[in-house]
């Protein structure tokens, strides 16, 4: 091609003679080379006319093997309409803390619900705001069902208006408050289920549009401070009495001092002593969990019947420790000789621990202050010194438990 492109118009064929009466003129030479230049021209458009129609065939085929007849035209992003209100809640009151146990006096609820109107005006049919208590079950009669999973009772409700009403554009304040009973179950969240509380309002407009709004309330129970709580146990058939004091209410942060007191450590005969020493004390804190999963009236069948449930149980270590030395032995004290030890007492900060709680919906937290200890026996003679002290094989594990 390109040499027939460049000889366009021209001939050198050996046998033809040129003739030189039918010679062109300049002027025909000049035509002759202007339109061999515009074929040349038009030569090569057709020629770059084809390639770019080669792509196009080749870039429909591709589409057509696709399944698609042309490109996707990219859409564009839906836009929500926009509220013609925002509802906010504003609490004034402290924060919700019964103080004391199921007979706590309560705790006062108080705050603003908050309409800021967007729009020029817009007219409420109805503003209604719930107080609800949600328990959730982590291990439901039937795995899929949410009826058997989480229960909601309204504790209060507020209807702030009772006929539509029109709201100019701005902020608008309704207050609210509320005494809780203070034998509501604390906010609660372990291994087998969960309670939590929430205000949630809804406002209906003329237009049957709903502007809802969901505000997580908290609560919580202080137990006051009492006097030091002291246990005494008894180990039969041996002589040994353990008296433990410590402190009746606990933190989850922080630690607290437990005194241990032993005592009938010795028993004398005539000729020889019998002599009981600790080589080892484990002290742990357990926290048991108890819930009633509740069965729907669907699955009420699987547990027997209407109002009945299944029952879990938990336990877990959220603190604990091992001691092997700290202890003060006095053989020669009345009564039998006596150990005593002192040590603390503390929470991991990672147990994340839950409050004591007792829920009519079946849920129960309990804590343990448990010690165990290792003791052995040994044998001395009446006039002979305690480091001739002969071990006798004989031991003991010695456990206790303390609420």
């Amino acid at each position: 091609m390109p040499s027939r492109i460049l000889s366009f118009g021209l001939s050198h064929h050996p046998l033809r003679r040129r003739d030189t009466k039918t010679q062109p003129t300049a002027t025909e030479d000049i035509t002759d080379l202007a339109t061999g230049d515009h074929q040349r021209h038009s030569a090569a458009m057709d020629f770059l006319h084809l390639g770019s129609k080669d792509k196009k065939d080749k870039k429909d085929k591709r589409l057509s093997n696709t399944g698609n007849s042309s490109p996707k035209a990219k859409g564009s992003p839906k836009i929500a309409p926009a509220k013609p209100l925002k509802i906010e809640i504003h609490m004034e009151s402290p924060p919700c803390v019964f103080y004391g146990g199921t007979n706590s006096s309560g705790a006062l609820l108080s705050g603003r619900l908050t309409l800021i109107v967007t729009d020029p005006e817009v007219r409420l049919t109805s503003i209604n705001m719930d107080l609800k208590a949600h328990t959730v079950t982590k291990k439901p009669v039937a795995k899929d069902c949410p009826e058997c999973t989480q229960k909601t009772n309204i504790l209060k409700s507020w209807h702030f208006i009772s006929e539509a009403t029109t709201y100019r554009h701005g902020t608008h304040e309704l207050p609210f408050s509320y005494l809780l009973p203070g034998h509501l179950p604390a906010t609660t969240h372990c291994s087998l289920a969960k309670i939590d509380y929430n205000l949630e309002v809804n406002a209906t407009t003329a237009l049957t549009d709903t502007v809802t709004h969901e505000y997580p309330l908290r609560i919580q129970r202080a137990l006051q401070p009492g006097a030091e709580k002291q246990s005494v146990r008894i180990f039969p058939p041996t002589n040994l009495t353990v008296n433990v004091i410590h402190a009746p209410v606990i933190h989850p942060i922080g630690s607290f001092l437990v005194q241990f007191r032993m005592n009938g450590v010795v028993t004398i005969d005539k000729n020889a002593q019998t002599r009981w020493r600790i080589r080892k004390l484990d002290w742990r804190i357990d926290e048991h969990t108890q819930n009633i999963s509740p069965a729907c009236p669907k699955h009420a069948q699987k547990v027997g019947g209407e109002g009945k449930g299944q029952q879990h149980e938990d336990m877990r270590t959220i603190g604990g420790d091992s001691l092997k030395k700290g202890w003060k032995t006095d053989f020669d004290s009345p009564g039998g000789g006596q150990i005593e030890l002192e040590f603390p007492a503390t929470i991991r900060p990672t147990a994340n621990p839950v409050c004591d709680v007792e829920s009519p919906t079946g849920l129960v937290a309990t804590h343990q202050l448990i010690i165990e200890i290792i003791t052995a026996e040994e044998h001395v003679r009446s006039t002979g010194s305690s480091k001739n002290a002969v071990p006798t094989g004989a031991a003991r594990v010695l456990r206790t438990q303390f609420k």
